[in-house]
Formats: C-alpha cells, sequence, structure tokens
C-alpha cells in the first residue's frame, strides 16, 4: 500500500470511529486504540505534506491560531423565532397559519436547546465554512474552531446535495460545564456562569487548540438551501442522520395543537434529565412547501414558533434602585439585587421597566422580591413579599433629575418612559449615540468597540459621530491600549465605512424609532437623504407601514439645526446618504401602488421573485384580500387561494405574466 493509500484509509476509518463515538455514541474500538491511530495518522501526513487535506481528522485537535474573525454575509438569513408562552399562543399561531396555507398542516415538535446558533456550508461534501449567527444578516466565521468539534462532520457519507446549508446549535453539555468548571475552582479561578455563554465564548478563542479541548458538542436540526429534493421538516432530519450530522433524537411529528401541548408538557419535566441546557419547544409546519409558502415576517418565520417553558422564580432582596440613561435619552430604572442563582446564571440586576410598573407593584428598596427570566433570558421582578416588607420601609420617589447630566426629565402624555431632553449636551446620550452608529447592523466601523468610544469622548477627541472622520492615527495613538496597528486599524475602519449602503446609514443616525426595517423602507421610497429632510410629517404616514409616531419622530430629528449639520458634515467625508446608482439602475416604479400576494412553486426562487415586486415599486402580501391587486399563482398552489381571489375578483397571473408586467 503506498503512502497516499495508507493517508487515505487511515482518514475514513478515523471518520467513521469519530462518527460512532461522537454522533451515535457506539464506540467500536477503545480511546487507546483511537489515539494510536491518530498518531500513525499524523506521523504519516508530517512525511507527505503533499497529501495535505483541511477536512482531516488529524484538524481535529487544532493549532491554528485566528487574531480577527472575519465577517461574513448568510446566503440565507437567520432568523430569530417568534415566541409562545400558552395554548393561546400557540392556536393563534394555528390561526394565522391556515388562513395563509391549503390543506392539512401537520406540525414537527423539536427541542430548543440553549447554545450558540451555527451555520455550517458543506460543498461536494466536506465542510467549507461555519458562520455564527451574528445579527442574522452576518456573522464570523470561527470555521476554524468549529472543526476541533468532534461531532461536527468533516466530510459526508450518503447522497448529499452538493451544496447547501445546515443550522443547528453548538452547546455544552451539563457534565462537560461541571467539569470545567471543577478544575477552574481548583485554580482558583471564577467559575463559568452558564453553558451557553461559555459555549458561545468558547467559539471565539483565538487559539484551536485551546478550544480543542473543551467538551463542545454540535446538535443540528435545519437544511437551507435551493433544490434539496427534500418535502417535509422530518424528512431532513432524517436525511442529516444519514449524511452524518448529530441531529436530536427528541422531535415528534403532530396533526394538532393539542398534540404539540401534550410534546410540551412531557418535555417540561423530562427536559431536567437531558444532558443539555434546554429552554422550550420549537414547532414547525413539517411540509416544506407549506412553509415556503407561508414565508417570513421582517424578523421571524410565520411557519415556526418556539413554546417556552415557564419561568423559574426565586426570591432575593432589593439593595437599590438605580438609573440608567439610553442613547435616545430613555431612563430605565434598574433593581439591584442580593445575588441569587436562576435558571443556570447568577442574577444581579433586574429591569424595572418604567415609574409605573414601580407604582404597580409598590417596589421599594430593602423589599424582598419575585425574580423570574422571561423566557429565561432577561431577567425580572414579578412581585413583592410584602410579608418580609421592613417596618421602616419607605414608598419609591421616582428620579426628577437626569442621573448623569441633572436635567430636568420629561414625560410626555401616552408614554410609559421618562426621558432627558438634553440630546446635545448628556454625555451617556452621546456616547450611545455613537456606539449605535458603529454597530455591527449600522455602519459595523471596523477596529472601534464601545469602550473605546467612550474613551474617545472622555478624552475629548470626539463629540458627535462625524468627529470620526476626522480622527487621525496621532490623535488616537495616546489612548490607553492603543497600539500603532490598532491606531491604524481604527482610522482605516472609519474609512471604510464611507461604502456603507445608504439605508444602515439612516439606521446609523438614531432617529427614534427607525430601526433596520423601517430605514430600508424610508431609503427605498425617498432614495436619498435631503428627500426625507424635505418630507412633512403628512407625506412620511403616506410612505407603506410609516405610522404618527415614527413620522413625528423623523421630523423632530431633521428640525434641529445641529443634525442638519452632522447630515452636511457626513456628507463631505463621502458617507453614504443616497442609493447608489448601481442600485437605483435596479429599481423602477413601475409596479408601485400594487399589492401581490405569491403562492405556489416557481422557476425562480421565491425570494427572488418577492425581490423583484420590491425593488420595481410593489408590496408583497401575505394573504389575499380586497386591496390585494394581483395573485401571482406557481404551480401546486391551493385551491383555497384561487377561489378567495376569484371570489374577490383579484386578477390570477403567472410567473412570466408578471415577469413581462417588468418589460
Amino acid at each position: 500500500m503506498t503512502s497516499e493509500q495508507q493517508i487515505l484509509s487511515l482518514r475514513k476509518e478515523l471518520q467513521v470511529h469519530n462518527h460512532r463515538y461522537y454522533v451515535l455514541d457506539h464506540p467500536t474500538i477503545s480511546d487507546y486504540e483511537f489515539d494510536i491511530k491518530l498518531k500513525e495518522l499524523q506521523a504519516l501526513e508530517a512525511a507527505h505534506p503533499e497529501y495535505d487535506d483541511p477536512n482531516s481528522p488529524s484538524r481535529r485537535v487544532g493549532g491554528a491560531v485566528t487574531k480577527n474573525f472575519e465577517t461574513i454575509v448568510h446566503t440565507h438569513r437567520m432568523y430569530s423565532l417568534d415566541n409562545s408562552y400558552s395554548k393561546e399562543d400557540l392556536q393563534d399561531w394555528k390561526t394565522r397559519i391556515k388562513k395563509l396555507v391549503d390543506g392539512e398542516v401537520q406540525y414537527i415538535c423539536e427541542l430548543k436547546y440553549d447554545g450558540a446558533s451555527m451555520s455550517l456550508t458543506y460543498e461536494n461534501g466536506e465542510l467549507i465554512k461555519a458562520v455564527t449567527r451574528g445579527d442574522g444578516f452576518q456573522g464570523d466565521n470561527v470555521t476554524t474552531n468549529v472543526k476541533t468539534i468532534k461531532s461536527v462532520p468533516l466530510k459526508l457519507t450518503g447522497d448529499y446535495p452538493p451544496l447547501f446549508d445546515i443550522r443547528g446549535e453548538i452547546v455544552l453539555p451539563w457534565d462537560g460545564f461541571h467539569a470545567m468548571n471543577k478544575e477552574r475552582e481548583a485554580l482558583g479561578l471564577e467559575l463559568y456562569r452558564n453553558p451557553r455563554n461559555t459555549a458561545s465564548g468558547s467559539l471565539k478563542l483565538q487559539d484551536s487548540a485551546e478550544v480543542a479541548k473543551r467538551p463542545l458538542d454540535c446538535l443540528l436540526y435545519n437544511i437551507t438551501g435551493n433544490n434539496l429534493g427534500i418535502v417535509t421538516q422530518m424528512e431532513s432530519l432524517d436525511k442529516a442522520r444519514a449524511w452524518g450530522f448529530k441531529v436530536p433524537s427528541v422531535s415528534k411529528l403532530c396533526n394538532s395543537i393539542d398534540e404539540v401541548l401534550d410534546f410540551v408538557k412531557h418535555w417540561d419535566t423530562a427536559r431536567h434529565d437531558l444532558p443539555y441546557e434546554t429552554d422550550g419547544v420549537v414547532v414547525k409546519v413539517n411540509s416544506l412547501r407549506q412553509q415556503e409558502e407561508l414565508g417570513y415576517t421582517a424578523k421571524a418565520p410565520r411557519w415556526a414558533i418556539a413554546y417556552k417553558f415557564k419561568a423559574e422564580q426565586v426570591s432575593t432582596r432589593l439593595r437599590e434602585i438605580t438609573y440608567q440613561v439610553g442613547r435616545t435619552g430613555a431612563i430605565t430604572p434598574v433593581a439591584n439585587l442580593e445575588p441569587v442563582e436562576l435558571a443556570g446564571t447568577t442574577v444581579k440586576r433586574a429591569s424595572l421597566h418604567n415609574a409605573d410598573q414601580i407604582a404597580k407593584l409598590d417596589i421599594r428598596e430593602g423589599d424582598t422580591v419575585f425574580v423570574e427570566k422571561g423566557g429565561e433570558i432577561i431577567p425580572k421582578i414579578i412581585a413583592v413579599d410584602l410579608t418580609k416588607r421592613p417596618a421602616d420601609s419607605v414608598g419609591t420617589t421616582y428620579i426628577s433629575d437626569c442621573p448623569e447630566c441633572h436635567t430636568t426629565l420629561v414625560r410626555k402624555e401616552g408614554e410609559a418612559q421618562h426621558y432627558c431632553p438634553n440630546d446635545s449636551g448628556c454625555p451617556t446620550q452621546i456616547i450611545g449615540r455613537i456606539q449605535h452608529f458603529i454597530s455591527r447592523k449600522a455602519m459595523d466601523i471596523e477596529g472601534l468597540g464601545g469602550e473605546t468610544v467612550a474613551l474617545l469622548v472622555n478624552e475629548g477627541l470626539i463629540a458627535n459621530y462625524a468627529d470620526l472622520y476626522t480622527l487621525t492615527v496621532e490623535d488616537v495613538l495616546p489612548l490607553e491600549r492603543m497600539a500603532q496597528k490598532s491606531a491604524e486599524n481604527l482610522v482605516n475602519g472609519v474609512q471604510a465605512s464611507t461604502q456603507i449602503p445608504f439605508e444602515r446609514v439612516l439606521f446609523g443616525l438614531g432617529i427614534r424609532y427607525v430601526g433596520e426595517t423601517v430605514a430600508k423602507k424610508l431609503a427605498k421610497h425617498y432614495k436619498n437623504i435631503e428627500a426625507i429632510i424635505a418630507a412633512t410629517q403628512e407625506e412620511l404616514v403616506a410612505v407603506n407601514e410609516i405610522g404618527e409616531k415614527i413620522a413625528e419622530s423623523v421630523v423632530a430629528f431633521f428640525t434641529k439645526a445641529e443634525n442638519h449639520i452632522l447630515i452636511q458634515r457626513l456628507q463631505s467625508y463621502g458617507v453614504q446618504l443616497a442609493i447608489s446608482a448601481d442600485k437605483l439602475a435596479n429599481q423602477t416604479d413601475v409596479l408601485a401602488a400594487n399589492t401581490f400576494v405569491v403562492s405556489g412553486v416557481f422557476e425562480m426562487p421565491r425570494n427572488d421573485l418577492k425581490k423583484l415586486i420590491e425593488d420595481n415599486g410593489g408590496k408583497v402580501g401575505s394573504s389575499i384580500s380586497s386591496k390585494t391587486s394581483y395573485l401571482v399563482a406557481g404551480d401546486k398552489m391551493g385551491p383555497s387561494k384561487r377561489t378567495k381571489a376569484e371570489g374577490l375578483g383579484v386578477p390570477i397571473i403567472s410567473e412570466q405574466q408578471f415577469l413581462d408586467m417588468l418589460v
């Protein structure tokens, strides 16, 4: 046998043993025998570098160092899930689904594992990319670290598609978590707080050899791609297992919401016996055709929902109420608590939301309070134990002045929160606005983080986000912990941000109520910043999905002279304040004032068809109504949509007829 044949044979054998041990939990050789074979392979590979393979089992031990994790745009967006907490929530979700799709609907229930969301890309059966969820649109390339996780297959078996993504969670089993903490305790180090955060932090370690030492696991549950030949979610789970992925065995096909609730009830208790953290059940429509028909909202798929297990509760003492100032001037009262363990984490603080919430619960310093995690994520106080209230207790008086700049707070009629109106002089607001401007979803400035922003403001180097574009290496080099290379990266990152598209710049300006989606709608409608500035409140409200509150906020923002100056400065520095010519070239108003409902299977991907509608001024509707202009009908469209469209007199057109409208 030649050296190449020996290497290929050992790689194949080790991959099989690795799969049996870490995925099937059914090893057929001892750890010692495995290690001997691995060392033999490593020796052969070292002697014959011409046969190098980045997906060799020998790469599992790590060793590569990543100083900066590359940001990668997801080929298919990673959405969040809407949450439900009751039978009524699930019934409402089912009712919405029934209105949008034809035929019987089956549901598949899967446990919701609490880990770090991950997207793995496979091409020709080999792992080529592992990217964190990030903001859903883009994440960090952590491929080198993920390759060290033994349950992640580097090469697939079976009839896998040539290219696809598979999504899941990187988790840290309880046994591994406790073992890591036992080791840290022996060394006198601070203990890790919970498995989820530890797993997430492990993926961002620079040395992959250190990641390899951690007992991480990878549970996968969602295949994404084009022309995969898969019909149902249940089939996709079976296929993924056959290709070599570790897919949780806990899943159930249900024909009703009552069956779903039986599954939830069982696992609300049984989950405590699982080796991993779980915080709920994910319920999905089983048919992938129906999933495609249902589509997505701006944030979540319509075809899936997370049923969150009832939050755990504990009681503890409220030490003190303090107040935080947000970037918009909103004041948030915070409960500082005696530290208490809750759902696997140590809770020291909880949000009190606003003055009304404090008054409603009559919360006072010194009280014993009941704390829970809403959906096991955000700690909140739900009640006060009045039997333990001190005799000398005094009611809480909400602050009247800003804790940062001492300006008198205001509270508009109909609003729950108090605000500091000193937006140009309150240091916390200034820092917060700049931090928002540089954030990943906005300008995504490489080399510049939140702490550095605060440092720049406190040192008097910047007072607003336009000042960032005047910074030089000489300006920032004297800052604490700032080396020559870091200073250069910061300045270069700021200059590179002038290529960020208009809609993200608009979001980064920090206009109250203008989030990512609203910024995109405004940018698309008005094309440039001058048109938005000139728009009246009435004109803004006329834009699709722009309400009175948003319109009022936009007008108020651009009424301030200091904001006009900021815009002028950003323009002078080359920041994109208009949709690019290339983007404009692909957009028309030919479909303006028309609403399209898209149903069925088409030649082009459904999302591409919807994008064509929006790029040409049209609106995509989710259900047929009297306001629907056209129903674009593809193959396998259900009869109920056709019947409803015909009943309302809505024209039914084919994919080609739609494309002809764009000519």
